[in-house]
């Protein structure tokens, strides 16, 4: 444990959460602490599912309940089936929760403001930015990155975001059908695995490794949501992929690539991989990589 790093992040969190009033039963003179504010502005205008309001805020269910439960006592949100189905529910607010929610917009703003006020532009500018670097990097720590079932429906929704990626970038457009093979058996274990990303329980990148004992593994399928870019994603999804590589054995990795994936060569090149002559006869690569891996 690197101690100095845990007593920076603490004292960084003391100093948020007494600012931002954490700490307080009141939060913004409205009566209730932050979190329930916090669930009440989440629902949203338009409703939100109870499922997706507790991934989002990675609570657990009967301290959601409860919050929600409270929400409804004090006539601001209702909790009703979502279309018929019971085990679904839907957190909506009422006309008075909408127009708390407004109101807490406002003083949110307001305390906002009160932090950046008093600081002259230079400092202001240098508060802000490292505010989102912050966010970005705060973020980035809560994707995960999961074994997945290739044939589960967020591996498939992964891998057809990923082929409508290539249609939309590639000039002649992109059929799987023409592509060398990767499918559900390809990227199933002993052959292969896919890696799903998520955050707040959504998918969010996907990246796959065809295994062949100690010949050299191959890197398919690398995906990346547009909302999770710069997060550093696909660097992280390639070295995960690359440990399952050689933990399963292989000695080296390889890919291909398009031309018009600038940024994924970019990342190739600065992730040790070198450019070799063409290993296969993949009709939509311009680009071809190899990276030996340790033993």
């Amino acid at each position: 444990m690197d101690r100095t790093a845990v007593d920076a992040v603490r004292r960084f969190n003391r100093t948020v959460t007494q600012w931002v009033g954490a700490l307080e039963r009141d939060y913004l003179g409205r009566g209730r602490p932050l979190g329930a504010s916090r669930v009440l502005w989440e629902i949203g205008t338009d409703g939100r599912r109870v499922r997706d309001l507790r991934a989002a805020l990675n609570l657990d269910s009967g301290y959601l309940s409860r919050m929600l439960r409270s929400l409804e006592h004090q006539g601001l949100a209702v909790t009703e089936p979502d279309g018929g189905d019971g085990r679904v529910r839907t957190a909506r607010l009422t006309p008075a929760g909408a127009a708390e929610r407004r109101l807490l917009d406002e003083r949110s703003d307001s305390l906002a403001w009160s932090l950046v006020e008093p600081l002259d532009a230079g400092r202001r500018d240098r508060l802000l930015e490292a505010m989102t670097t912050v966010q970005q990097l705060l973020t980035a720590g809560l994707v995960n990155l999961r074994i997945e079932d290739p044939q589960s429906a967020d591996a498939r929704r992964c891998i057809e975001s990923y082929f409508a990626t290539l249609r939309d970038r590639f000039g002649s457009g992109f059929d799987p059908a023409a592509s060398i093979r990767a499918d559900a058996g390809d990227l199933t274990l002993p052959r292969g695995l896919l890696l799903v990303a998520r955050l707040h329980d959504r998918p969010v990148g996907c990246g796959a490794v065809k295994l062949h004992g100690r010949d050299p593994a191959e890197i398919k399928r690398m995906w990346v949501a547009p909302e999770a870019r710069g997060l550093g994603l696909g660097r992280r999804l390639l070295a995960a992929l690359e440990g399952e590589a050689v933990a399963h054995g292989a000695t080296a990795v390889r890919l291909e690539t398009n031309r018009s994936l600038g940024e994924a060569v970019s990342l190739y090149r600065s992730a040790g991989y070198i450019e070799v002559p063409a290993f296969n006869d993949e009709p939509y690569a311009h680009h071809w990589f190899e990276k030996p891996l340790p033993r």
